[in-house]
């Protein structure tokens, strides 16, 4: 498993996490999702990749291109599974103001999807004893 981030600090949380867990063979690297490039060679080919609450914090106009990058780690038919901050009354002042995040809605992640050329892009609901997330966030499930 292979995991990336922009920040040190969130990096060293994550380390530690996988320590406390006892959780082993988990590479991990500091990289920047607009830059992907610069994962080392071998971070390709994937069954899944999974990225939550970290596209939400680049510029919008910038989304189709991290898109791009993370479909470009997938093999074909691959899957990229996203949670991202959903455009509402709760998640504006919270989210929006206060951590400064772009919030979005279905269609704008939808059109984001097909730019950066995924062939199906999915809308899902958090499993039913997580369902309240619903109200933070979008579920998506994108084939490449």
């Amino acid at each position: 498993m292979h995991a990336f981030d922009l920040t040190p600090a969130m990096l060293e949380r994550f380390r530690e996490a996988l320590e406390r867990r006892g959780i082993q063979d988990v590479e991990v690297a500091q990289a920047d999702v607009l830059e992907i490039d610069r994962l080392p060679a071998s971070w390709t080919r994937y069954d899944l990749v999974v990225s939550a609450s970290m596209l939400e914090y680049l510029p919008s106009t910038r989304l189709p291109t991290a898109l791009g990058g993370l479909r470009s780690l997938l093999k074909q038919g691959g899957t990229l599974v996203l949670f991202i901050t959903r455009r509402n009354w709760l998640t504006r002042p919270l989210i929006g103001r206060w951590w400064q995040s772009n919030l979005y809605a279905e269609s704008e992640l939808d059109r984001a999807f097909r730019e950066a050329g995924f062939t199906s892009v999915a809308f899902r609901r958090f499993p039913l004893r997580f369902r309240f997330l619903g109200l933070w966030g979008h579920v998506i499930e994108a084939r490449a």
